[in-house]
């Protein structure tokens, strides 16, 4: 008997330090299921992109690699190219940030650090209300409500910097020269992207380690010294993490934009962004499939590929960027 139970307390002890390399089945089940979700999501994605080369290629190969370069769109007559889309796609992805990313990190401070405790839980749900409403309300609200508001703020930046090739204008003093305009368009896409990056930035602040903020209190530092101290520190990653989503939003956002802007496909005139005219892939795409033979849906298909090529290389180098700037790094007192 004594034997025995000896025998059993040996099994015990060996089952306490077994080692760590040695998964239990509930392990091993979870690793298979996680390698089978991953893989599942890049085989998609590998399927979605095969199906965009398949459809586009009777358009891509009677454009070559003009298709890039080339900012007319005539399908039916041979002439057509990505370009000018490509270029409008980025500057309205390049003004929405400008104006989220700052305007996001500072909302976030306040809900993590300076809102009072019995609002900060309603002002996070408002956030994350704000973040779920469709963009297709914000396109509506935007050009009923923002677009005749904006364009005093366009005419103002026109006629005092003008001397800014960015900010040029023809017909400066002409409300007719700013609706419907590149700028506008990213003044309501920063709008819809600015909940995105917060709810992001929020949870990270959040996560501070409150023992290196109590700390640097106790020496002497001031409560912005805290934030510029530590949590700022602390939040790298999530300011960079949360402005490539929101990057990522401003880039295929299309119905707010389709409704915003009008189509041009002059590159050099949409560099002024100020003045009337703009253009996106997105919104070529949703503008023109209705009305597009089957080689124009091919060169659609051409130019959708284009936009998930140019998503799949902008996320991967926030990836990247990430990964060298993980929250947690570099805090300091």
């Amino acid at each position: 008997m004594a034997l025995h139970t000896l025998d059993l307390a040996s099994a015990e002890e060996e089952e306490r330090v077994r080692p760590a390399n040695v998964r239990s089945r509930a392990d091993q089940s979870y690793r298979i299921f996680a390698r089978a979700g991953g893989g599942l999501t890049l085989g998609l994605m590998a399927l979605i992109g095969l199906f965009l080369v398949i459809r586009s290629w009777s358009a891509l190969r009677v454009a070559g690699f003009g298709f890039f370069t080339r900012s007319v769109w005539q399908p039916g007559q041979g002439a057509f190219g990505v370009w000018s889309a490509l270029l409008g796609t980025f500057l309205i992805a390049i003004i929405a940030l400008a104006i989220a990313v700052p305007v996001a990190v500072c909302s976030a401070l306040y809900v993590t650090e300076y809102a009072p405790a019995r609002i900060r839980r309603p002002l996070t749900s408002f956030i994350d209300v704000l973040a779920a409403i469709p963009s297709l309300i914000y396109g509506l609200w935007g050009r009923a409500f923002l677009q005749p508001r904006a364009i005093l703020l366009s005419r103002w930046l026109g006629t005092h910097l003008g001397f800014i090739p960015f900010f040029h204008t023809q017909n400066a003093q002409s409300v007719a020269s700013y609706p419907a305009s590149t700028f506008i368009a990213g003044l309501v896409v920063a709008l819809m992207v600015v909940p995105i990056c917060t709810a992001v930035m929020r949870e990270v602040f959040s996560q501070a380690p409150p023992g290196e903020k109590e700390g640097a209190l106790a020496l002497g530092g001031t409560k912005w010294g805290v934030i510029r101290s530590v949590v700022l520190p602390f939040g790298r990653g999530g300011i960079i993490g949360g402005s490539m989503l929101g990057l990522g939003r401003a880039l295929g956002e299309t119905i707010a934009v389709t409704l915003l802007i009008s189509p041009n496909f002059d590159p050099h005139s949409l560099t002024h962004v100020l003045q009337t005219g703009g253009n996106s892939i997105a919104s070529l795409i949703a503008l023109r499939w209705s009305e597009s033979t089957t080689f124009g849906i091919s060169a659609l298909m051409a130019a959708g590929l284009t936009l998930f090529v140019v998503t799949l290389i902008v996320n991967a180098i926030a990836s990247i960027i990430v990964a060298r700037s993980r929250s947690g790094v570099a805090t300091e007192i």
